[in-house]
């Protein structure tokens, strides 16, 4: 949701109503898109209680962290993104696909958009569909490139605001700032947890996870999310929604 740190409002750059974190209307969205009905997403109710872990299907293909745009965050992301140069990568060669955010308050979609593009559940992802289509062109291109991909797609822009304007609250105007945001943890096809964020310059390879590890293991939860909670543990407005099998 929160607006990347290069968009200027008074742009010409588009902007979308923010996702609401609501499983039903991810899962819509991501099924209206292309994805097979095989695949959900679901709430996650804690990170550390393994007893609520488990009623989640297994294995999880994704994990989104939504979290507040803190000023402590905000100086960790600085800090980090100081020590990397600009993800310039492209082809089917890369471990995983990224895509930088420049469309307003459409985090919630770009993450997504990572959790369906990568690592197994881009095997669910179906021919011909929106999602198909769009994953496709973005594979041979650089991180400028697949931003404009987004930014110009008339079918995802319909198909994200007729489930953005259904949320459980009111959703707000799609040039509001908003100061949640949504980053995506996935297992690339190297086998390595990634934190993938279109805020950041690029993907980032947090470490790596045996065959049968996913993204719910005590390891990956460990090496990404329980992270961020230790860093501002003092604010509760920390949720979790993972992508799995359905359970239909």
């Amino acid at each position: 949701m929160a607006t990347p740190p290069s968009t200027d409002p008074s742009t010409t750059a588009p902007a979308f109503i923010p996702l609401e974190a609501n499983p039903n209307l991810m899962t819509t969205l991501l099924h209206d898109l292309g994805l097979s009905p095989d695949l959900a997403i679901h709430d996650v109710y804690s990170l550390t209680e393994r007893s609520l872990l488990e009623f989640i299907p297994r294995p999880a293909l994704a994990l989104l962290l939504v979290f507040p745009v803190s000023a402590a965050y905000e100086s960790h992301r600085l800090a980090e993104d100081a020590l990397h140069a600009e993800y310039d990568r492209s082809g089917p060669g890369e471990p995983v696909l990224w895509f930088r955010q420049t469309i307003r308050n459409a985090c919630g979609l770009v993450g997504l958009l990572h959790a369906a593009g990568n690592g197994a559940a881009r095997g669910f992802v179906q021919e011909g569909s929106v999602l198909g289509r769009l994953l496709g062109e973005a594979v041979g291109l650089g991180p400028a490139e697949r931003a404009k991909l987004l930014e110009r797609d008339e079918a995802l822009a319909r198909a994200h605001r007729g489930v953005a304007e259904k949320g459980d609250t009111t959703a707000p105007d799609a040039r509001d700032d908003v100061d949640l945001h949504y980053v995506c943890f996935v297992k690339g096809a190297d086998g390595g947890l990634w934190e993938m964020d279109g805020r950041r310059k690029g993907p980032l390879r947090r470490g790596d996870l045996d065959d049968a590890e996913d993204v719910l293991s005590e390891k990956a939860l460990v090496l990404g999310p329980l992270k961020f909670l230790a860093r501002e543990g003092d604010d509760l407005r920390f949720s979790c929604v993972a992508l799995a099998g359905s359970l239909d």
